[in-house]
């Protein structure tokens, strides 16, 4: 197949979606499928509707493609455009969270799943990183989804149970965030929670500061007024190997993010033995069970990620049972191949619905 592949600003962005969107174009690739990555523009959000009107994009995404995949991220830049890209020229969406699932005000909310409920409208198909997210975009509209999990093994953890098993037991007890330092991963409530124990434990927060410095220098600030100075240390971004050494030494993740389509750092962690704290905001449940390999916390509680930190800080034996059940659990996940030979297999049946039948609707595929 000849592939275009829109997403914002190419694909070296750190976070989870863009990783995800690499090893698509990877695994496609290697399947002997061409693609072209059509790097948008990345302005911001009203901005972005203005991409419409634009004919050079339009004509990039009209090229000779069997078919054209785009990061849902994209959506203000596209739901027009994609109205006049016709049935001769079927559209794929790659969802990893809908922005309108994020906890915003109402009028905000509002606005962006209109937005969104419209550009879904306009495409044949959706690769979704959790069955949570596929139920997010056909609660909005009538179309096919696949869910092609993304797999955790970006670091290749080479970890066994004897090593997990011993760093249960080590001192200092080390807490990792791992994410970019944006409002949305509310590391701030993360820092609350340490603030309340006595002493805090070791927190290393790895992450890109770049992305909304405004929001690091807050984080920064408020390290200093809850005075942990001496217990938190904030690297920035890091190479994958640092990153590795990070999550190799860790206790516990704890990532406590307003909202994750999927949360691809939680099984990260979990490849290294390392338990995740999680919210319940999103797909993170589809793989940490509570208190079996990982725990669970509602979003912007403090108090809940401080009584899991603790109890774990104080129950090796406890923590030693999470870390090797997350072990497990990551063991058990689908492979890259695995879940992107369902991905190619869900697009290569959009392209030859809409080629065999270009004015009926593709919604006879049946849902992944």
């Amino acid at each position: 197949m000849k592939i275009g592949f829109a997403v914002y600003g190419g694909l070296d962005n750190t976070s989870g979606g863009f990783h995800y969107d690499r090893r698509l174009v990877e695994q496609l690739r290697a399947r002997g499928d061409t693609v072209e990555v059509i790097d948008l523009p990345w302005p911001s959000y009203p901005r972005q509707f203005l991409h419409n009107a634009r004919p050079s994009i339009h004509r990039r995404l009209a090229g000779d493609f069997d078919v054209v995949l785009q990061d849902e991220l994209c959506h203000p830049s596209l739901f027009r455009i994609n109205h006049r890209l016709g049935r001769a020229r079927p559209v794929v969406s790659v969802v990893h969270h809908l922005t309108s699932s994020e906890a915003r005000g109402s009028l905000a909310q509002g606005l962006y799943r209109q937005v969104e409920r419209a550009y879904l409208a306009t495409v044949d198909g959706a690769i979704c990183n959790s069955a949570t997210t596929a139920a997010s975009v056909t609660a909005l509209a009538d179309v096919p989804t696949q869910v092609a999990p993304p797999a955790g093994d970006r670091f290749e953890p080479d970890v066994d149970r004897a090593t997990v098993r011993e760093r249960a037991r080590t001192d200092p007890f080390h807490v990792l965030f791992l994410g970019n330092l944006v409002p949305r991963k509310n590391v701030e409530t993360l820092l609350r929670a340490v603030a309340g124990l006595s002493p805090p434990p070791e927190v290393t927060i790895v992450g890109d500061e770049t992305v909304e410095p405004d929001y690091t220098r807050r984080l920064r600030a408020a390290i200093d007024e809850l005075g942990l100075d001496a217990a938190v240390t904030l690297t920035g971004r890091l190479p994958d190997d640092a990153v590795a050494a990070h999550l190799a030494r860790a206790h516990l993740l704890v990532v406590p993010s307003e909202y994750e389509g999927f949360g691809i750092v939680y099984l990260e962690a979990m490849g290294f033995g390392v338990p995740p704290v999680a919210t319940t905001a999103g797909g993170a449940s589809e793989f940490v069970t509570d208190g079996e390999n990982g725990r669970l916390v509602p979003p912007d509680d403090p108090k809940a990620i401080a009584r899991v930190v603790e109890s774990l800080r104080t129950d090796r034996d406890r923590l030693e049972r999470l870390s090797l059940a997350a072990l497990d659990r990551y063991a058990e996940h689908p492979t890259w191949e695995e879940s992107m030979a369902g991905a190619r297999e869900f697009v290569a049946a959009v392209a030859e619905s809409n080629q065999s039948a270009p004015a009926a609707s593709s919604g006879g595929l049946v849902d992944g």
